[in-house]
């Protein structure tokens, strides 16, 4: 049984504890309300591009290009898988970097040759660590991410995928749906199939053809990079959010197993304190009675 000293050292290191975490969660909790701002400014410009992109195709549905599938619709195709993995640079988040980490390593089984592409430095020494081989890393974007930073990201990937290298593009990050949850996600991002932009609400009937300069595919291969480019940093800023509801939900849950364990040893140490004093005073007791019978 641990003495009174013992226990008080560890009620002051618990206490010392506490204050740490919960200095986390309202760092996290700040960070959180930022990048949900973020978050929703992101969301204009999706629907935007989305929206030309359908009305390309409401005037030819017919239209190539290498970023669609082609009419008939989605097939396999050879070649070799790019994954762009979303984690954080740090841990201390519950199971977020776990969950991202075992959907890529499912995705990578089931597909004999993949590339790796890695943000945050958790999932790069995961990998490393277990001698997955990574192609590319982004150091600390998931701290801070950015359209320039996730334009530099889609640049990369592009690259691979416009020379053949690459036959589909799939990230994997975390959606963050709500304070409450947030659900791992793998995304393919090239190629697009034409119906991922033909489930939107309905527009109005054109009554005047558009006009594209200086053609309806030459519009269409610009668009879909900003469109890809667009899609990593809202990726990212969900996965940023996710990452700072995780860590705040762990650090007060670590607050409240903290003062949960400070009361049981607070009521240790008075019931250790008791015992002492209880002590103390029978020997006082014991000394004064032999004393009078001396």
């Amino acid at each position: 049984m641990l003495n009174i000293k013992e226990i008080k050292s560890r009620i002051n290191s618990v206490r010392d504890t506490e204050k740490i975490t919960g200095a986390m969660q309202l760092i996290a909790t700040a960070k959180l309300q930022k990048a949900k701002r973020e978050l929703s400014k992101t969301r204009p410009y999706f629907h935007a591009i989305q929206g030309e992109i359908k009305r390309i195709f409401r005037v030819n549905g017919k239209i190539n290009s290498r970023y669609f599938y082609p009419p008939t619709g989605e097939h396999e195709l050879p070649g070799a898988y790019a994954y762009l993995v979303v984690t954080a640079d740090k841990g201390l988040a519950g199971a977020y970097n776990l969950k991202v980490i075992k959907t890529a390593e499912e995705k990578l089984r089931s597909h004999g040759e993949n590339e790796l592409f890695v943000v945050g430095e958790y999932g790069r020494h995961y990998f490393h660590s277990h001698n997955i081989p990574v192609s590319e890393s982004f150091l600390y974007t998931a701290q801070n991410p950015t359209f320039q930073r996730a334009r530099e990201i889609c640049d990369l990937m592009l690259e691979g995928y416009n020379s053949g290298k690459y036959a589909k593009i799939f990230v994997i990050y975390t959606d963050f749906v709500n304070g409450m949850r947030s659900d791992v996600r793998c995304e393919r991002l090239l190629p697009f199939h034409r119906g991922d932009f033909m489930d939107h609400a309905p527009e109005k009937e054109i009554t005047e053809p558009f006009e594209f300069s200086p053609s309806m595919e030459e519009v269409l291969e610009n668009i879909v990079p900003s469109y890809v480019a667009g899609y990593i940093y809202s990726a990212l800023i969900d996965s940023f959010c996710s990452e700072q509801n995780a860590r705040m939900t762990a650090m007060k849950a670590a607050c409240d197993n903290a003062e949960k364990l400070l009361s049981e040893l607070t009521a240790q140490y008075n019931h250790v304190r008791q015992s002492e004093i209880t002590r103390e005073l029978t020997e006082i007791s014991a000394g004064s009675a032999a004393r009078k019978d001396e």
